[in-house]
């Protein structure tokens, strides 16, 4: 009976020995605008490489992601195309408000085929349609439609846009011929060799374009050192690399 109990102990032991399982490091989840894959994608495989972290993101317009989080969607990073949203969330105490910082800016551009040659804003948008997120809830069709004002010409251009749900989608309907010509931000544009920038908005023309970023909730450690890499020296390359303005530059 003695022996069956020792065995009976260290089978017991054993099994406490091997029953611990490992866990990995928890994704760290980005919500981020649509025009900011192209940084995150490539921050994320060198974040990855250097702190063994993995980090997952989703892409949409910065309303729609700042709706999802109101909701109660398990981003534990936000990154907006704009302020508003940003202080939508904010103001809801969906962020931690210490964690705020603008990590980049932008400028806003028309978009054409690779042919097309640079020409005013008026008599581009006026020659056929034209794809923009859509002023109401998209940051990049918030900027196009205050340009277009304050250049004078969106009561003649308006009828020709064609909204998108985000500036990415409103890239793709120029790739594909689907419209004339897209205002875009300039790092989307950066990123599609085949089209052209054709016209460049002046920075007077439109608010600054500005992507603040902030932790989600409750700070989360692996969210903590994604953020504070995305505002490195090396971080803020990736993001002058793929056609935004670093941080320091932007205003």
């Amino acid at each position: 009976m003695r022996d069956v109990m020792i065995r009976f102990v260290v089978a017991l032991g054993l099994l406490a020995g091997t029953a611990l399982p490992t866990f990995a490091a928890e994704k760290i989840v980005v919500f981020a605008a649509a025009s900011m894959k192209d940084v995150i994608d490539t921050a994320a495989e060198k974040f990855k490489a250097e702190n063994g972290s993995e980090v997952s993101a989703s892409y949409a317009s910065s309303s729609v992601l700042a709706k999802q989080i109101e909701a109660g969607a398990p981003a534990g990073i936000f990154i907006s195309a704009d302020l508003d949203w940003m202080d939508y969330v904010q103001e809801r105490k969906l962020i931690d408000n210490d964690s705020r910082a603008v990590i980049a800016g932008n400028a806003l551009v028309i978009a054409g085929a690779k042919d097309a040659k640079p020409a005013e804003a008026a008599e581009i948008l006026k020659a056929g349609r034209f794809s923009m997120g859509d002023p109401s809830n998209v940051p990049a069709g918030k900027y196009g439609k205050a340009a277009l004002e304050k250049l004078g010409i969106w009561a003649d251009v308006s009828a020709n846009a064609v909204f998108t749900e985000n500036v990415r989608v409103a890239l793709q309907y120029v790739s594909r011929g689907e419209v004339n010509a897209g205002i875009v931000y300039a790092s989307d544009r950066a990123q599609v060799p085949e089209l052209t920038e054709v016209y460049r908005f002046p920075a007077s023309s439109h608010a600054p374009i500005l992507y603040p970023a902030a932790l989600v909730g409750t700070p989360d450690e692996n969210a903590k050192a994604f953020l504070a890499f995305l505002r490195s020296d090396a971080g803020q390359a990736i993001i002058a690399d793929k056609g935004f303005v670093p941080a320091a530059d932007a205003k």
